[in-house]
């Protein structure tokens, strides 16, 4: 078969030829990979900068997509850490990490859009209590991951969604996907008396964000929830201690190793079935497997999909 093997962290995949891959344990099933997502943890596996990542290479990419079982099956599989990855034309799943899928779905679009969907559905079924009627602001809101998590917010029943960002002709778009509001980083303030706040950029903007809404808020008794979910704009945060007594912020994160992995396979099911409506506003272009070497880095508002 052929894949994409990564050989070196400062270098793309490249496509190639591999050995056919085998199943060991019980629950393990080698099938054919329909669809892969390029997402930001794969890149960030790939290059060794998450810190789920593995020191060992050569490995292949890939933390999910659809495949087709040997009965013929249309699955949504995550992977767990392993060195033969999605981006593959087979790979061996664990049937207990995966969901049967409708046979009238489209393969990239849930390939796209389960992990970017994932980060805020999670983080709000499984991180906190929400529920409806909580106000929530997210930072970060113009990636693919914060379009979802304005939407996934509204669908659970949020009363206000404050969308930030720093690209002025993408947060103009939110409003029609649900954002109530748009505002800038500098803006923070005005989302100051929110419940919830879904993060994705951290470092210097979040740490900036955090002090004016905490010294702007009415009611600092009122419980903050701040989930820390990305960290696009860095990995540590300046953060004053008294404004950790002086409000009652609770900052908690969401991401692999904080969700058991039994509770995010039972998310499955709803979030593709959302996915899979058309719920979830989605921006997919698949791409030939073989051509990974020369779209890894490409700078683009879809989310590329792999298809071997």
């Amino acid at each position: 078969m052929h894949a994409a093997v990564v050989t070196s962290f400062d270098t793309p995949p490249r496509y190639g030829p591999h050995p056919d891959p085998i199943a060991g344990g019980a629950d393990e099933m080698v099938v054919d990979v329909l669809a892969a997502g390029l997402h930001q943890l794969v890149r960030a596996r790939a290059n060794g900068t998450h810190y789920s990542s593995s020191a060992t290479l050569p490995s292949v990419p890939g933390v999910d997509g659809v495949v087709r079982d040997q009965d013929g099956k249309l699955r949504y599989a995550v992977l767990d850490d392993t060195h033969l990855g999605m981006f593959a034309e087979r790979t061996v799943i664990d049937r207990r990490r995966s969901v049967v899928l409708p046979g009238d779905i489209d393969p990239v679009r849930i390939a796209a859009a389960m992990n970017p969907a994932m980060s805020s559905w999670i983080a709000l079924r499984r991180r906190i209590t929400f529920r409806a009627g909580l106000r929530v602001l997210v930072l970060g809101a113009t990636g693919t991951a914060g379009r979802m998590a304005v939407q996934i917010a509204k669908q659970f029943g949020a009363a206000q969604v404050i969308a930030a960002g720093r690209n002025p002709a993408r947060l103009a778009e939110l409003p029609s996907l649900g954002a109530d509001e748009t505002v800038t980083f500098g803006q923070a303030d005005r989302a100051a008396d929110v419940d919830v706040v879904i993060d994705y950029v951290w470092g210097e903007p979040s740490a900036r964000a955090m002090t004016a809404m905490l010294l702007a808020r009415r009611d600092r008794s009122t419980p903050l929830d701040w989930i820390q979910i990305g960290s696009v704009a860095g990995q540590t945060i300046p953060l004053d201690s008294a404004l950790l007594r002086a409000a009652r912020l609770q900052i908690c994160g969401s991401g692999i190793g904080s969700v058991p992995a039994g509770d995010i396979i039972a998310e499955l099911p709803d979030l593709a079935a959302a996915i899979h409506s058309g719920a979830i506003d989605v921006r997919a272009r698949p791409v030939p497997l073989a051509q990974v070497a020369e779209t890894w880095n490409a700078a683009t508002d879809e989310r590329l999909v792999y298809v071997p």
